[in-house]
């Protein structure tokens, strides 16, 4: 990761948020204030926060694990899954604003590009009715996100383990439709517009997209760019930690940059 063009895309972020005020679509002025200015209060999601505290602090040793554009912020000679977890986890201000998406969107068949250590996966999963299809490339960090789903007994979580160059092309041939991904696999423009391409054979009006870490780098801003701007794609949202893409026509094609804190 390049710290002067994150520094720069701050910036540029920051001088161009918006706020309640200047939203004019009641289907955006409703998200923003539910979903994104939302508070989540629920008890059951401190079991996955007792998680993440254990693998904060687990000095168990890792190997063979890529983590792929975030991997050089680790010393690879001496590795440990709290140092993963220390790189790798989503902040739960983040899970949780994805939790209160999914249930905002009435999301039932979900997919996450990139299980990690599982502690999104297990957000996800909370909706009573949804099935999460999480594919993860490390069988490492496949068998730790295992333990956790196993852990809390959470059934609707199917891991496919792969590379995801493989797995999620035999994947889409299932013509179910998928109401909600999050793409948090490969922070690179050729998987991530790779990727979507795939995941768009699935999609409907009523689906959604996040794609994670969109000012990662110049070359996840160009994907950010030719994905909000897709033929198929009627509004978007740039949250600056993540993007999110609607395919609802009657959005009539809307775009806007908001702080998730």
């Amino acid at each position: 990761m390049n710290w002067f063009h994150q520094l720069k895309a701050g910036v540029r972020h920051w001088l161009n948020v918006v706020d309640e005020h200047s939203i004019h679509s009641p289907f955006f002025f409703d998200f923003y204030n539910r979903v994104v200015r939302g508070k989540t209060n629920e008890p059951g999601l401190e079991k996955i926060e007792k998680i993440r505290l254990h693998l904060l602090t687990d000095t168990t040793p890792m190997s063979d694990v890529d983590l792929g554009a975030g991997s050089h912020t680790l010393n690879e000679n001496k590795r440990t899954l709290a140092d993963i977890a220390s790189v790798s986890l989503s902040p739960r201000d983040v899970v949780e604003f994805y939790y209160r998406l999914i249930h905002y969107v009435d999301a039932h068949r979900i997919v996450e590009l990139g299980s990690c250590l599982g502690i999104t996966t297990l957000y996800l999963a909370q909706k009573a009715d949804t099935q999460v299809f999480t594919f993860e490339g490390s069988r490492a960090l496949a068998n730790v996100s295992l333990t956790n789903y196993e852990y809390l007994d959470q059934k609707n979580i199917h891991l496919i383990e792969g590379n995801i160059d493989s797995t999620l092309p035999d994947f889409v041939q299932n013509p179910a439709k998928i109401s909600f991904v999050l793409m948090d696999a490969n922070h690179r423009y050729s998987p991530t517009m790779k990727y979507f391409a795939l995941l768009m054979r699935r999609l409907d009006e009523k689906s959604v997209v996040v794609v994670d870490d969109i000012h990662w780098s110049a070359e996840m801003e160009q994907a950010w760019e030719e994905l909000r701007h897709h033929p198929l794609v009627y509004g978007s949202v740039d949250l600056f930690r993540c993007g999110i893409l609607f395919f609802d026509p009657a959005l009539n094609r809307q775009h806007f940059i908001w702080s998730l804190n």
